[in-house]
């Protein structure tokens, strides 16, 4: 670190004044203190090494700078430098400049020193500064210094430039432009420095306006060091200097407006004393007059001064950096020009200067976007300003009111905020169109957004800027303008047209309408309202029930909606307080007023079902507490002739849970309301019994009209809604239900609206009994008995999985998967006894399951083009919305089975197909997946991604029949394996396991007889890799074991598909054929290395292995082989291929080797078994029509390992794609 001159200087000698320092010469007292040199000597080897020596020891001692002021030897050492007081922070900044000014005021070139000292130590420059006075010089001689160069013989960097009235060497090491420097380094330390740092600037500036500041020197030399220290290439030095300088402006700014204000003070005073009466004037009083006047003459000189002084800066430092490639730089340039505007609008603000805050809202970093923000808030906020305003306003307002989209969260807010501003203090600054455009951000997912929007809307169209004058007489009343308020914002959410976002809009205005939200007595008033003049329309009133439901919500929950918030808020003791008084309010009111709403709407199913999710806001206690429980008895009236009116899901769904809100056996109304669900459930059930006993015959089936099917299908649903959130076990419903859903399986003349609720009640039934089973201990026979039903469910599910009916095959999918979740999971219940009940689909289930999944989701329909109208277009568009979401589920629920192992994980490699065609619609799910399944099992997942493109690659060679790398398809099957590199992440660590085993797997399994093309030399990084991964012969072998045992679905699945792939998709292999001519063997030591680490060795003669296996050998000697005849045994179609993929991994050892082909190197690898001995070399030919011949002694007929060329081109060219450089360096590092 820099030691400061000036200080040492005080301590060792007395620097003379500017007439005794020489040309081309700095203080004899500092050139002695080591830490300034001649700049002649710089040009010296002995000067450059000395300059080297004392960098780095500055840098040793850098590390004891930092942390000034430690006790040593139980005495606190004193900082000595600037740059070490501003480092600790001392309070008293104003004493610090005072001694600094009073060091100056002694010797001002001393204290200069130290000043440049600071600014050059703050921008992290371990280096040393050497001065040098240039009045002598010539003009040609200054201007070769200021440059910037880099020494090669020493390592350091230089930069000389002038700072009046010396020319300043700055010499540092060449590695501190690596972005590390006071102003940008973390923590709380260097943030205190930096707020430090810019008030010392302003300290300096305010305790120096009254004295040194017009001396012509102090300032001339400051600012011509910051913006040459600016103009330099390192960030370090251009950062520092340029914060110096805008602070160094501001304070300016500042100094010049208090001596505005002393001039008018000044000037005021003049005149009160010029109008006084002339009798009361005193000859004395008449010579102070005379003195303001000289003072008032003196007042117009200095702010000239400033002014000069502001515009070096700003020509000298800003319009250059303002630009910079540093986005922190030009937010500081940015950010300071906002605030000398608000400061000094007399001179900044104009045009001239506005325009540099418009064109960087163009700029590409949102730091820099914000901080143009942010300084326009401050001067739209001040209407007096806004005046100046107009041509800016209308240039840049399109480009801000864009900026409420803009990708950057925070930028959008302060957008949205700065155009409030603008709509309060700008007369038709915004359009109509404009402000339609941001009142929808309130149904925007991010929060901040929204709650800006909410609040511009608030301003804008519900704010109470209006007289009562404004409101109709007849409106007034109770609730004053809240009734009007409130029908403007029932128009404004309808003509949005989003009423599915009702809780978005009351989300977004809560905090600013709060007490227009939960006036509830305005609202209900509004619905119960009788007049016909003053009523609701019907659509109007179902956006006010929409409304009353989301404030409702809003005030007993405290957190926002679903989509908009990490989770729930954690309230403090003043909100939950707040909370707890809104529950009161709205359990007090609506006990009253919901039964009178009921009892209107309750023809209405829409209304209906929103209203009845009001009670489970309530604070049910007050009923007990406030002695109203007559009102529970006229609610559960009306409810139960609602349900019997309606057989509407949603309203079912609605009236059951508010049964079981009401049930809770901790409220002292439950009993009450227990006996009404009571009463209700055994109407329902009679009901069912007579409809099935009148028209249900033994062997026909059910035999009844239309009608008697609707009411059938209407009690069912009654029932199955109930049955959802109520225990109806001991009404024995699963008898019934079950006994319609076999007779439907065999003969299917049932409707199918009878089925779908009648499937549900079934499941319901069962999940009622499982969990009875699992909260009390029951008997063995009782779990098997379920156990039995639960698979015969399961059964009945799948049967239905292929039925005609769409929405009948898709809601069995969802109820068995939802069903094996739960029972494939019951191992690990506590009771050893519950674990009976555990079930696992079975492999024909999971393949019916899947081929589901495959017709269902990803089939998509093919549109008809015809013209439609605006309606149609609008429904089309709905229809497809829903059936979107209706296909996300399934996969979602199916995906779920994946992840939690309830499936084979191979099953998922039939959807990462799809993940590239269908990545707008179900990306997001197949990428979670894909992210769980790592994290089970990372061995297993690379596997299921490498079955995925063995299979696509597979599916493409028999479609094209040849691989060409222009084909659409293959260039998507590259595509999607580079998107499944990209899953891995970049830590190496984390991916190690899981890319060795593609590698192996891809590169190293036991059927790959033919290795891509070679050419010369530049194969030899693949031999030597592949021999790497067999280096550990233990951990090969467990990748081939694990290769045998692993498939898909079972083992015999995967022996069929290999039997399938030699009999028919593979080209038929003549395994008689032989050959007279061998290729010679050539190895090199690598490879030799590489195989004698295998821990076993083939076990076989000397003379074999000197024969099949000459790496073993001296390098480069040819083995010559007899020209034998290879015997080959015949080899079955039918059974050889399978028996030969069964015992693969059964004492298997593979040594790696280098084949030459017509002097071409070429890898070869084949597994023997470990009791084997080899009779002759295995002779390879090249690439084109290849074959394995020989024959294993000891061997059953058929294991040679036979395997056709195209399966090891799929097996090769399926997971080359994943072999990225990443992995390749993982690898090698074996």
């Amino acid at each position: 670190m820099l030691r400061l001159e000036g200080e040492k200087n005080r301590r060792s000698g007395h620097l003379g004044r500017e007439n005794a320092i020489h040309d081309e010469t700095v203080p004899e007292s500092t050139v002695q203190s080591g830490s300034c040199l001649r700049n002649g000597n710089l040009q010296t080897p002995r000067g450059k090494r000395k300059v080297q020596e004392q960098c780095a020891r500055i840098r040793r001692n850098s590390s004891r700078s930092r942390r000034p002021s430690q006790p040593q030897n139980g005495e606190v050492v004193e900082a000595v430098t600037l740059f070490e007081v501003v480092s600790m922070g001392k309070r008293a900044m104003q004493s610090v400049v005072d001694d600094w000014v009073e060091a100056y005021i002694q010797d001002r070139d001393v204290a200069l020193l130290d000043l440049i000292n600071f600014y050059i130590q703050c921008s992290g420059c371990q280096g040393m500064v050497t001065a040098e006075m240039f009045q002598s010089l010539c003009n040609n001689d200054v201007m070769q210094k200021m440059t910037e160069t880099f020494d090669e013989e020493t390592g350091l960097q230089y930069k000389k430039f002038m700072a009046y009235p010396w020319i300043l060497t700055v010499t540092w090491p060449v590695d501190m432009d690596n972005g590390d420097y006071p102003l940008i380094k973390a923590g709380p330390y260097w943030k205190k420095f930096k707020a430090n740092f810019c008030e010392f600037t302003a300290v300096l500036i305010q305790q120096c306006q009254y004295s040194i500041l017009y001396d012509s020197y102090l300032m001339d030399t400051v600012i011509s060091l910051l913006t040459g220290l600016a103009d330099s290439r390192v960030r370090a030095f251009r950062h520092t200097s340029t914060l110096a300088a805008v602070k160094l402006l501001t304070a300016l700014v500042r100094v010049n407006l208090n001596l505005d204000v002393s001039k008018c003070n000044a000037q005021r005073l003049y005149q009160v004393e010029k109008n006084r009466i002339s009798v009361k004037r005193a000859n004395q009083r008449l010579d102070q007059l005379e003195r303001k006047r000289k003072e008032v003459g003196q007042y117009e000189q200095k702010p000239l001064e400033i002014e000069n002084m502001m515009n070096a800066i700003f020509k000298g430092t800003f319009l250059q950096r303002y630009r910079d490639v540093i986005p922190e730089i030009r937010a500081i340039c940015i950010e300071e020009i906002g605030s000398w505007m608000k400061m000094y609008p007399d001179t900044f603000l104009n045009d001239s200067y506005l325009k540099y805050i418009g064109w960087m809202l163009y700029d590409k970093q949102p730091e820099v976007r914000l901080k143009c923000l942010l300084g326009l808030q401050g001067i739209y906020d001040r209407k007096e300003l806004v005046s100046k305003m107009d041509l800016f306003t209308s240039r840049f307002k399109d480009r801000i009111v864009s900026m409420t989209l803009d990708k950057d969260h925070e930028v959008a807010v302060q957008a949205m905020k700065l155009l409030m501003l603008m709509s309060q203090n700008c007369e038709d600054a915004l359009s109509s169109e404009d402000c339609e455009t941001l009142f929808q951000f309130v149904y925007t997912t991010h929060r901040p957004l929204a709650v800006a929007a909410g609040e511009f809307l608030y301003k804008r169209l519900l704010s109470y800027q209006g007289t009562e004058e404004e409101v109709p007489p007849k409106r007034r009343g109770k609730f004053g303008a809240n009734t009007c308020y409130m029908r403007k914002l029932i128009t404004f959410f309808l003509e949005s047209e989003l009423h599915k976002h009702v809780t978005y809009l009351v989300d977004s205005l809560w905090d600013w309408a709060g007490s227009l939200l939960k006036d509830w007595e305005c609202m209900t008033t509004l619905l119960l309202e009788t007049a016909e003049e003053e009523a609701l329309s019907d659509a109007q009133e179902s956006a006010l029930i929409e409304i009353i439901v989301a404030t409702t919500r809003e005030a007993a929950e405290g957190h926002p909606p679903v989509g908009r918030g990490a989770g729930k808020k954690i309230l403090s003791a003043k909100e939950k307080k707040i909370q707890l008084e809104d529950c009161t309010k709205i359990t007090e009111h609506f006990i009253v007023v919901l039964p009178q709403l009921l009892a209107k709407y309750s023809a209405d199913a829409e209304k209906v079902a929103n209203l009845l999710q009001i009670p489970q806001y309530y604070d049910l206690d007050v009923y007990s507490t406030g002695r109203l429980e007559k009102h529970v008895d006229a609610l559960l009236r009306v409810v139960k002739g609602i349900v019997a009116e309606h057989s509407d899901m949603d309203v079912l769904e609605a009236c059951s849970r508010m049964y079981y809100v009401l049930c809770n056996e901790d409220l002292a109304i439950h009993r009450r309301a227990d006996l009404a669900r009571t009463q209700l459930i055994d109407e329902l059930v009679d009901k069912l019994n007579e409809l099935l006993d009148d028209s249900w015959h033994e062997g026909e089936g059910l035999c009844t009209d239309e009608e008697g099917v609707c009411r059938i299908y209407s009690t069912l649903r009654r029932i199955a809604a109930f049955h959802n959130a109520h225990n109806l076990t001991k009404w024995n419903l699963y008898g019934k239900t079950s006994k319609l859903l076999v007779f439907e399986m065999e003969y299917g003349s049932l409707p199918v609206q009878m089925i779908l609720p009648a499937l549900q009640c079934t499941y319901f039934a069962l999940l009622w009994q499982l969990a009875s089973v699992v909260e009390r201990s029951s008997s063995k026979e009782t779990l098997l008995a379920l156990n039995r039903e639960l698979r015969f469910f399961c059964q009945i599910c799948a049967c239905y999985l292929s039925h005609k009916d769409k929405d009948l095959s898709e809601k069995a999918f969802m109820i068995l998967c939802d069903l094996l979740m739960i029972v494939s999971h019951q191992s690990s219940c506590e009771d050893e006894a519950v674990g009976v009940l555990q079930y696992l689909p079975s492999t024909s289930l999971q393949s019916k399951m899947l081929l589901f999944i495959q017709d269902h989701v990803f089939t998509e329909e093919k549109e008809e083009i015809k013209d439609l109208t605006e309606e149609e277009e609008r429904e089309k568009e709905s229809y497809k919305l829903n059936d979107l979401h209706r296909r996300r589920s399934l996969l979602a629920v199916y995906c779920k089975l994946i992840v939690f192992t309830v499936v084979e994980m191979s099953a998922a490699a039939e959807i990462y197909k799809h993940y590239m065609k269908t990545y707008n619609d179900f990306g997001d799910i197949i990428k979670e997946t894909l992210s769980r399944t790592r994290h089970n099992n990372k061995i297993q997942s690379a596997r299921t991604l490498i079955l995925c493109l063995q299979q696509l690659f597979q599916k493409h060679t028999e479609t094209h029949g040849s691989t060409n790398s222009m084909d659409s398809s293959f260039t998507n099957i590259k595509e999607l394996a580079r998107r499944f590199s990209l899953t891995f992440g970049w830590d190496q660590v984390k991916s190690r396991e899981s890319v060795a085993m593609i590698h192996k797997y891809s590169y190293l399994q036991r059927y790959i007889t033919e290795p891509a093309s070679c050419r010369g030399d530049e194969w030899h990084p693949l031999v030597w890799y592949r021999n790497s991964l067999l280096a550990n012969e233990e951990e090969e072998n467990s990748v081939i074991s694990s290769l045998r045992e692993w498939s898909p679905t079972s083992r015999s699945k995967t022996s069929s598909f290999k039997r399938k792939l030699s009999n028919g998709s593979l080209p038929e292999t003549s395994h008689t054929e032989t050959t007279n001519k061998t290729p010679d063997f050539l190895c090199t030591p690598e490879l030799t290395a590489a195989a004698r680490k295998s821990k076993k060795k083939l076990k076989s003669q000397d003379t074999s292995l000197q024969e099949c296996l000459p790496f073993f050998g001296p390098v480069g000697l040819s083995r010559r082989h007899s020209e034998d005849v290879i015997k080959a045994e015949d080899f079955s179609a039918d059974g050889g291929a399978e028996d030969g993929a069964e015992d693969v991994g059964e004492d298997v050892d593979v040594v790696g080797a280098d084949q030459v082909c017509d002097g071409v190197y070429q890898p070869c690898t084949w597994p023997t078994g470990a009791d084997q001995s080899l009779e002759t070399a295995h002779p390879h030919s090249c690439y084109t029509g290849s074959r394995w011949r020989g024959q294993i002694k000891g061997g059953r007929t058929g294991q040679s390992g036979l395997l056709e060329e195209k399966e090891g081109r799929v097996l090769l060219a399926a997971a080359e794609k994943l072999l990225t450089h990443q992995a390749l360096g993982t690898m090698d590092s074996d």
